[in-house]
């Protein structure tokens, strides 16, 4: 895909008492304004625009995301992101039942895989949460069970500052999945997982994106 940004992205102009916004919301070349960490990599451009944020409903899709979230803990999501057809590869497409099957054998192969990232507990938390996600269906499955935490509001945000971290629904979210069997699932890792999917929409307020999963209102 061709690159439409200039390297020196040009700050979107904000009225005076929104200056705040002007380091974290920028304009590119195509005339979108995109959080800056958005801005010029085309690979996180691309997720973006196209992805973040946007609602996934289905099991397999959120299994994947549940477990590349936990995966991307303590390393850049652009890491992560680069490495997601390794990973596809590695843990079957992220079917949860073949996942699930998964034994000292499978563990070795992905702990000699160099496209993905080879951390064996996270590695065993991927198969463990197969597991889970599997048993879950017996309570309307994965993607029922996530979504039932949306909250009555979402943040809007106008700067990186004031996003949260986490919030009481993803609190809940954690403490509940880790009490049905789920690994690596803590506040702060849900809290990604809920903004990545479409459960809250922390889009910049002036972000092209924001609204557009039309879960939330712009």
């Amino acid at each position: 895909m061709t690159d439409p940004t200039p390297a020196d992205p040009v700050p979107v102009p904000v009225p005076a008492d929104a200056r705040s916004v002007v380091p974290d919301l920028v304009r590119g070349q195509d005339g979108l304004a995109r959080p800056r960490w958005a801005a010029t990599d085309p690979l996180l451009r691309e997720y973006y625009d196209t992805e973040w944020g946007m609602p996934v409903r289905d099991e397999r899709g959120l299994y994947e995301r549940l477990s590349l979230e936990a995966f991307q803990s303590g390393l850049s999501w652009r890491t992560v992101l680069a490495k997601r057809p390794a990973f596809r590869r590695a843990f079957a497409d992220f079917d949860p039942d073949v996942v699930a099957s998964f034994g000292e054998a499978d563990v070795a192969r992905c702990m000699a895989d160099v496209g993905i990232v080879r951390n064996r507990a996270k590695v065993l938390a991927t198969i463990t949460n197969a597991n889970a996600t599997i048993a879950l269906r017996d309570e309307g499955g994965l993607a029922e069970f996530v979504w039932s935490f949306r909250p009555e509001t979402t943040p809007a945000p106008r700067s990186v500052a004031e996003v949260p971290t986490t919030s009481p629904e993803s609190v809940a979210l954690a403490k509940a999945l880790r009490k049905r069997g789920f690994a690596f699932v803590g506040p702060t890792t849900m809290f990604a997982l809920m903004e990545a999917v479409g459960i809250v929409d922390t889009h910049l307020v002036g972000s092209h994106r924001r609204g557009s999963s039309g879960v939330w209102p712009a």
